[in-house]
């Protein structure tokens, strides 16, 4: 496909006119979240948005299969762009009507990538030498999925663990919230739960319940004698934890509430418990 008069694009980047071209199937339809949340782990691939994100993705060692951009971003991103040419990786160009009508959105943020899904680690990897685990139980919402993540890694957590039926973490508004935290703290999903608290326990972990129960203790009594190693379980949107949950954990804990509010959404919550419970940095201590 040739561009426009006077559009000069670099050695190895294509320009796109046309949404048929079977290279760009990744691309198709985005905004179908059913469609996605379910292809594209089956296909081992995930969508990077953002410069931002793209260049956290790739340094995190992650593989692009393809990127598609709109053509300003072949200067922002000249150095990626000349890195996936050079080794042989699809750079596609196209105007923002085109990209518009391939993904199913208006692609602002002017990038894409393709990327190759990772193999996720094992728990106990993972969680090895981690002092502070924060853990997703069934969240369904990806916004809440990527500021969770965000949280936990603007205050210091060592692993996020998610369990089986907990929104996809790479799914592109989780990272796209995120910021691209989600490729610089190590996480992996457990593949059976509540069994997971249980082997937490087995690997030296005081695992907390947050949850609204009349035993509960306050987060303010486990942040003033808090645990060496410790996991912190918050639950999907409304519900909160399952009951077999809370169960199996060694304390529940409740955050005060004012002014006859009852909880916080999951994530700020998950920010609030990280917070009290954050371990100092040697710089912090005293």
């Amino acid at each position: 496909m040739t561009p426009p008069s006077g559009h000069l694009l670099p050695a190895g980047v294509t320009w796109i006119d046309s949404t048929d071209d079977p290279r760009l199937s990744d691309y198709v339809g985005l905004t179908d979240v059913a469609l996605r949340r379910r292809s594209e782990p089956e296909r081992g691939l995930y969508m990077a948005e953002s410069e931002k994100v793209i260049r956290r993705a790739l340094a995190a060692g992650h593989r692009p299969r393809s990127f598609l951009m709109g053509e300003r971003w072949l200067t922002d991103l000249a150095d990626v762009v000349a890195t996936a040419t050079g080794d042989g990786i699809p750079v596609f160009v196209g105007e923002a009507e085109v990209l518009e009508r391939l993904t199913g959105f208006h692609l602002h943020r002017g990038a894409l990538a393709a990327m190759q899904r990772p193999s996720l680690p094992s728990v106990a990897a993972v969680v090895a030498g981690a002092r502070r685990v924060l853990v997703l139980e069934d969240i369904v919402d990806h916004t809440n999925v990527g500021a969770a993540v965000r949280a936990g890694a603007a205050l210091g957590v060592d692993a996020v663990l998610v369990t089986p039926r907990c929104a996809d973490p790479l799914y592109r508004r989780a990272i796209r919230v995120s910021m691209g935290t989600i490729f610089q703290v190590p996480w992996t999903r457990v593949d059976r739960w509540p069994e997971g608290v249980h082997l937490l326990r087995d690997l030296g972990f005081t695992v907390a319940a947050f949850a609204l129960h009349d035993d509960s203790i306050t987060l303010d009594a486990l942040a003033a004698h808090p645990p060496d190693r410790l996991a912190l379980v918050v639950g999907t949107e409304g519900d909160g934890l399952a009951r077999h949950t809370v169960a199996a954990c060694d304390v529940t804990v409740r955050i005060p509430m004012a002014a006859g509010v009852d909880s916080l959404n999951v994530a700020s919550a998950a920010a609030v418990a990280l917070w009290a419970v954050r371990v100092p940095s040697p710089a912090t201590a005293v």
